[in-house]
């Protein structure tokens, strides 16, 4: 009898076979990086654009201290300021200016106010 070596057997190949976990990963892993990447493409392509091309385009805008007396709201304090400019957009500086969350001020608060 001669001894058959383990080289020249050849065992038939059994088909390749996905299991559920090996599917999801398949798929799955793929989707979530293609929408990780649109997500990613989209916030670059919808960023706000920027204010100036140069830093000789800015301008500050000039504005004042006011302390906020007790009674007085937002809209007092902006017509006492800039009586010729509708009170509305002072209110909206004023509150971007001092980064109010709400429309509301305290007595003793100190407000940057613009001047034009």
């Amino acid at each position: 009898m001669s001894a058959i070596s383990l080289h020249q057997v050849s065992l038939p190949s059994a088909p390749l076979r996905l299991t559920r976990r090996g599917r999801i990963v398949l798929i799955g892993v793929p989707l979530v990086v293609i929408a990780v990447l649109l997500l990613s493409l989209a916030g670059i392509f919808h960023s706000p654009a920027k204010a100036s091309d140069s830093a000789s385009d800015l301008a500050v805008t000039p504005t004042l201290t006011v302390t906020v007396q007790p009674g007085q709201s937002l809209w007092a304090i902006a017509s006492a300021v800039a009586p010729d400019r509708d009170a509305r957009d002072v209110v909206a500086d004023i509150v971007q200016l001092n980064n109010l969350r709400a429309g509301s001020v305290l007595p003793g608060q100190q407000l940057f106010v613009p001047t034009r």
